[in-house]
């Protein structure tokens, strides 16, 4: 039922993100769609995706900005502060709530969520003779689900260093 929630909201961001006229509002809705689908990642029981989404959501949500608002700072200029107060407000409030829902689906500390996590503790030793067993885990269990994760979030930095150094230098050579 919860999924279905947060589809809803994805699918109602990204019309919103479509159909905005200005850059930084649709910037906006656009992120809330990232965050909705992070939300889903995690409801359907994948962390590390819903880890990892939000990462690259979060630094995909700076460059663009970094790019758009010097084209839309008029938004930010024009009296609209009573709107961005309360919509900021009731985006806070509203991750707050879900944020709550979700924290109160995970189970206690040190119960495994699924079968195969039980399995993964039982065998890792013995399969990897390290004593170490979180590493046993990732190098011999998950390790092209990690190497997909670092892949991904190393692209989005260098994304936001390109974009940075680009906007250094355009700022250098205007002076």
């Amino acid at each position: 039922m919860e999924i279905h929630l947060i589809l809803i909201f994805m699918i109602c961001a990204a019309t919103a993100a479509v159909m905005m006229e200005d850059l930084l509002s649709s910037l906006i809705a656009l992120s809330a769609a990232g965050l909705g689908l992070s939300l889903a990642f995690l409801i359907l029981k994948a962390p590390n995706l819903a880890i990892t989404q939000l990462v690259v959501e979060i630094l995909c949500i700076i460059i663009l900005i970094r790019a758009t608002i010097n084209k839309d700072i008029f938004l930010v200029k024009d009296g609209r502060w009573f709107f961005n107060t309360v919509s900021t407000l009731s985006f806070i409030s509203f991750f707050l709530i879900l944020s709550w829902f979700a924290l109160k689906e995970l189970p206690r500390f040190g119960e495994p969520l699924l079968v195969v996590a039980g399995r993964y503790l039982e065998e890792a030793a013995a399969t990897a003779h390290s004593a170490n067993i979180v590493s046993a885990i990732t190098l011999f269990f998950r390790n092209f689900d990690a190497l997909g994760e670092a892949v991904v979030i190393f692209t989005a930095l260098i994304g936001v260093l390109v974009i940075a150094r680009r906007v250094a230098k355009v700022e250098k050579n205007d002076k």
